[in-house]
């Protein structure tokens, strides 16, 4: 027999209001170990007495064991004296003034929940609001903390007798699950017509699917928000939903009731099986199937589909008898998603013609998530409904920090302590809308947090909306103005729980850079604290600033202008370019009139493919640089790559891309069809990336490589750039917790203003 022994263990993390302290409760019963775990405003707090060897396997079980929605950030265990406890029990709440426990994100529905709701015997049969400590809503519905259901939108229904006794039982799997309901005492389903009016039916759900089935768009509200839906096999209602709600070709996910009926549409492997299937339930991108059964205008000139698998118990009710629905954001475009009933009612006029509504309040819209394999492991294109408000730990403690992100794809982060927390997607800021969300968020999560931030930080640009937020936010706090690539680099170092240098290729659309141009091609050497720009693309006009964006022909002459002067070779897609616009063009070009000089890689794609005849007005942003990499083969065995020069001018390694351009148009005289333009190209610029990083470390010595912003999302050109490095011996750093692209990039803001700020 061992000594006997006494630990206190302190558990930080995600640990509140996922079943813990049962499962504390359960491991130390089971092992016959005394004590107990209570909640305080820290995390959770165990005292826990035995045999030594016991004790060790029950500290281990913790580890290891956890309920699925709990993550521990950090455990601390301390020796007490053993004072000869008996029974283990969870002892009442202690919560102080100042609280550090996280909340738990929205989660999808656990495999004991669907049982329960498709057993006939079941008192929660086929109810859609099913829930317990391992699953449901939590984030979205939360008002205030600590988390406890008055401080929830599940305040509005109180608990019966049978839910009542579940949810105060240690033994229940529903013991304090703040969600925990029935249908005698929980939320509703209602339906109402294209005018929002409710309708008497006899079941909400079964006229929702009689309505799909039908062809008709439904608006669906979900966990975190409306879902516009529509019967993915049915081409007409396909059309219709692209038609009404202005979104010409970018690609809709999908969503289908298991992975039997994904594999009939799109190929999954084992890894993408394990993304699909985690707690998080994010969209996936799977590569499609030639003889699948969906509508082709599910997701035009794309091989792959984003998919995902239900995570509410509507949404398995609502699948049954459907191959997959589209399941698109239920907004106008360039706008929130609508998660309040009458507001949907209100702004989805004209898109849908029925809603199937229920009366549980969203308090915080909350979009999906989006994922891919990318180099063998999963990458985040958006970070939000089941990741967020889980926090990315930093390298060390720092000032709370609010940075407010970028323009497009804009998220918020907040830092406490040395967690940062990235907010939900909130979208472009393009509109007061989209505003009035950002501000929304920035007030939720620091009431969630408590914490008040003693700096602000912002991108460079004086004229995104986001910087006049900030500055509206300062309240004489000081603002950090960050630079929009050293953002993303810091980004990708903060993601991989770096501080010190590393050479950072930032490849994305726009950035403001520190002399006044718009960068995007960008070679970098820095950490947190500063950084020198040390290699970059050559700059080049674009023609017609912002609508250049839009129509990648313009920057397509504007590298033919630098390759060839006013002599522009005869393309087959200057034939469609009425000739006094493209005369004018080229004035504007040479004159420099409204010609921004730019260095983006972003927007090199967008020449690329209206050079080869892929895009010459997009109608989504990175439609043509997503189109191009479509056009590579899987097997494609090319090994050619476009010639791309370096040399040293200005202090600088400048990128010329003209070698490429004239290389390119001797390929499309010759008859080279596009996909092998692309793959050309592709390996180009990942070569490119080689040499630039080579040179790089024979000047700075042996650092690793930070790949980050929007272009990374491209997985032909990071993978071939990530075997190349790697053979040559360098340490990759790539994103895996936040996304490449602007998404990621408050995380960087945060972490940059916390890093000057230790610097004083």
């Amino acid at each position: 027999m061992s000594a006997v022994i006494a630990k206190q263990i302190r558990i930080e993390g995600i640990v509140q209001g996922v079943g813990f302290r049962p499962f504390v409760y359960r491991m130390a019963s089971e092992r016959e170990l005394f004590g107990t775990v209570l909640n305080d405003s820290q995390g959770v707090l165990i005292d826990i007495e035995g045999e030594e060897e016991t004790v060790s396997a029950f500290i281990l079980a913790i580890k290891t064991e956890l309920p699925p929605l709990a993550s521990i950030s950090r455990m601390q265990i301390t020796d007490i004296p053993a004072v000869g406890k008996t029974g283990f029990a969870i002892a009442e709440s202690r919560l102080g003034s100042s609280h550090v426990a996280q909340i738990a994100p929205d989660s999808y529905v656990c495999s004991d929940c669907l049982r329960e709701m498709f057993d006939p015997a079941n008192r929660r049969y086929r109810y859609p609001f099913i829930n317990c400590t391992n699953c449901g809503p939590r984030y979205s519905i939360v008002t205030d903390i600590p988390y406890d259901r008055p401080l929830t939108t599940m305040a509005d229904f109180p608990m019966c007798p049978a839910c009542k006794e579940e949810y105060e039982d240690p033994a229940s799997r529903r013991f304090h699950a703040q969600p925990n309901a029935c249908a005698e005492c929980g939320p509703q389903l209602s339906f109402a017509d294209a005018a929002g009016q409710q309708l008497a039916v006899a079941d909400p759900l079964e006229e929702a699917i009689k309505r799909l089935k039908a062809g008709e768009v439904a608006a669906i509200k979900g966990l975190g928000g409306y879902h516009l839906a529509v019967d993915a096999t049915n081409d007409t209602a396909v059309k219709r939903l692209r038609q009404r709600k202005h979104r010409d070709e970018k690609p809709f996910a999908l969503m289908s009731f298991d992975l039997s009926k994904i594999r009939r549409f799109a190929t999954v492997s084992e890894l993408e099986e394990r993304l699909l299937t985690s707690v998080e339930r994010p969209i996936v991108l799977l590569r499609r199937r030639d003889d699948h059964p969906l509508s082709m205008n599910v997701a035009p000139k794309n091989k792959f589909f984003a998919t995902m698998l239900p995570y509410t118990p509507l949404h398995y009710l609502l699948l049954e008898q459907f191959e997959a629905l589209v399941m698109t954001s239920g907004n106008q475009s360039d706008e929130p998603i609508a998660f309040e009933n009458s507001d949907a009612q209100q702004r989805l006029e004209g898109i849908a013609d029925c809603y199937l509504q229920h009366n549980r309040r969203i308090h915080i819209r909350t979009d999906d998530s989006i994922a891919r394999l990318l180099d063998g492991e999963p990458v985040l294109y958006r970070r939000s409904r089941g990741y967020v408000p889980r926090g990315v730990k930093l390298p060390s403690e720092q000032l709370p920090v609010l940075a407010v992100g970028a323009e497009l794809k804009n998220t918020i982060c907040l830092s406490r302590g040395d967690q940062a927390y990235l907010s939900h997607h909130i979208g472009d800021l393009k509109n007061q809308q989209v505003v009035d969300s950002m501000k929304q968020a920035v007030e939720h999560f620091e009431g969630l947090l408590e914490v008040q931030p003693e700096l602000i930080a912002h991108d460079l640009h004086p004229d995104y909306l986001s910087t006049h937020v900030a500055g509206e936010l300062s309240n004489g706090r000081p603002l950090v103005a960050v630079q929009h690539h050293h953002a993303h680099l810091a980004s990708c170092l903060a993601d991989n729980g770096r501080t010190n240098k590393a050479i950072g290729v930032i490849f994305d659309g726009i950035g403001y850079g520190s002399d006044g141009h718009i960068w995007g091609g960008e070679f970098l050497v820095g950490d947190l604290h500063e950084f020198q720009r040390v290699g970059q693309f050559a700059y080049r006009p674009m023609p017609g600033g912002d609508a250049a964006t839009k129509e990648p022909w313009r920057m397509a002459v504007s590298y033919l202008h630098a390759a060839y002067g006013g002599q522009l070779p005869k393309l087959p897609f200057l034939q469609d370019i009425d000739e006094a616009a493209l005369k004018l063009l080229l004035q504007m070009i040479e004159k420099r009139l409204n010609s921004p000089l730019i260095s983006s890689v972003g927007r090199l794609f967008d020449a690329v493919a209206a050079l080869a005849g892929v895009r010459q007005h997009v109608s989504y942003e990175g439609q043509a640089a997503l189109e191009l990499e479509m056009l590579i083969e899987s097997d494609d065995s090319d090994e050619i790559a476009y010639p791309l020069d370096l040399e040293k001018k200005d202090g600088l390694l400048q990128v010329d891309a003209v070698p490429m351009v004239k290389q390119l148009v001797l390929d499309l005289e010759n008859g080279i069809p596009a996909g092998k333009i692309s793959a050309r190209f592709h390996n180009g610029l990942a070569w490119l990336i080689l040499e630039v990083c080579e040179q790089l470390s024979e000047a700075f010595g042996p650092l690793p490589v930070a790949l980050s912003g929007g272009v990374f999302q491209n997985r032909y050109l990071t993978e071939r750039a990530a075997k190349l490095l790697r053979e040559a011996g360098f340490e990759l750093l790539l994103h895996r917790q936040v996304p490449p692209n602007d998404g990621g990039l408050a995380l960087g803001q945060a972490a940059i203003a916390g890093a000057k700020a230790a610097r004083g």
